[in-house]
């Protein structure tokens, strides 16, 4: 008996939501542009997650900490929105922006998981310490739940 072989599916089996973390640094709008770019060519859905941070001493300190970090995820959205509004007519990419309060890791942890995310994508760390302690890549990487992405 002559075995066919199995009919090729094109653009089925690719991610259907990728998940970018943005926090305002370069490193981390490459990454969303990488992101969408893979979003685009796959025709998954670009969910765009920003963590504000919750920082106790600065509210100690009288930091207007929640002010800073609600101007900086509004800030983001009108860069997103920007960006998104040049490629309107030569690409279609389907995206939304998602902002939770906490620390980056958990916050994109959640979000990864509540939109059942088939891929992460993170800008390198830009801050010194982390090379002791672990950046949020590295932590989402061994998590080994999403297949994630580090974009220099």
């Amino acid at each position: 008996m002559e075995q066919q072989s199995p009919r090729f599916e094109r653009g089925t089996d690719g991610p259907k939501v990728i998940v970018a973390g943005v926090d305002g640094s370069d490193s981390s709008l490459r990454a969303a542009a990488y992101a969408a770019g893979l979003a685009r060519r796959q025709g998954a859905l670009l969910a765009i997650v920003y963590v504000q941070p919750v920082l106790a001493s600065g509210a100690a300190l009288g930091a207007p900490v929640a002010d800073t970090t609600e101007e900086i995820a509004e800030g983001l959205v009108a860069q997103i929105r920007d960006g998104m509004e040049r490629i309107k007519g030569i690409f279609a990419i389907r995206w939304e922006f998602r902002t939770f309060r906490g620390d980056p890791y958990n916050g994109l942890v959640k979000a990864a998981d509540d939109l059942k995310a088939d891929a992460v994508v993170v800008g390198a760390s830009e801050q010194a310490g982390h090379r002791i302690i672990g950046s949020v890549a590295v932590r989402l990487v061994k998590a080994g739940r999403w297949p994630v992405t580090v974009v220099p």
